[in-house]
């Protein structure tokens, strides 16, 4: 007997796919049964990842209305509609208020914000076509607290969990059937968070199954398993939550 994946038939998009947090979420959906758009500016690391689920791949940057709007035609075309975005692409670069130059404010801004709002408005005719839609934009832990080494990333996520919020309220109210949340993942063991860890060009650390001690970095596969159970039916109650995951870094007082 063949059991249903848990997003069987689904259609997903996910940007920034072609490594890290984006490319655990490509390979979660699509090892539970979604087709996945795997989208990136890096086009050689968005082909790896699909040739390696089964899905496409295409050169995106989110900052580009024009581009957004490719993705969206070639979906489109495809299918008729989308069941699943995932919202993923972003960047860090460490500046505290006195030494962050407004270009990198700016840089910020373009990727995180602009980058979540035109994939939401771009491909919302897409998502109303669905039976059952969800809409997954990524945040991160650091829009709940002060970090004074990344003003321009605080600022970005912190605009991405307000807007997740909007959003959601209007797809409601308009009676499209399309969920939408936003996910604050904290320390996970990425290359991005290796390397500005001091440890670029080091092997990732392998992350232990199990509960995991509260000092410990989490696995990109504990983001996408959020992603998973947000983009399926499972989750079909609920919208315009934003959900940590971060292992009670959040919920923990400050020493």
């Amino acid at each position: 007997m063949t059991v249903a994946g848990r997003v069987e038939g689904k259609i997903a998009l996910v940007t920034g796919g072609a490594m890290g947090l984006g490319k655990a979420d490509c390979e979660r959906l699509a090892a539970e049964g979604a087709t996945v758009y795997v989208t990136d500016i890096d086009l050689a690391g968005a082909e790896a990842v699909a040739k390696a689920i089964g899905g496409v791949a295409m050169k995106h940057d989110v900052r580009s209305s024009e581009q957004w709007q490719a993705v969206a035609d070639r979906i489109a075309a495809d299918h008729g509609r989308l069941d699943i975005l995932v919202n993923n692409a972003g960047n860090v670069i460490f500046e505290s208020i006195e030494n962050c130059s407004l270009d990198n404010f700016r840089l910020h801004m373009a990727i995180h914000v602009e980058g979540t709002f035109l994939g939401c408005q771009v491909c919302l005719p897409l998502l109303k076509k669905s039976k059952s839609a969800a809409i997954i934009n990524m945040a991160s832990t650091a829009s709940l607290m002060g970090y004074g080494t990344i003003v321009a990333y605080t600022a970005a996520k912190g605009a991405i969990r307000s807007m997740t919020k909007s959003i959601a309220m209007h797809c409601q109210d308009e009676g499209y059937p399309i969920r939408v949340n936003v996910l604050m993942p904290g320390g996970i063991e990425t290359p991005m968070v290796r390397d500005i860890s001091g440890r670029a060009g080091q092997q990732l650390m392998e992350i232990p199954d199990g509960i995991l001690p509260k000092e410990s970095l989490g696995a990109p596969r504990d983001v996408a398993n959020a992603v998973l159970f947000l983009a399926s039916d499972e989750a079909r109650f609920l919208t315009g939550v934003e959900i940590p995951v971060d292992n009670g870094l959040f919920a923990r007082p400050s020493r």
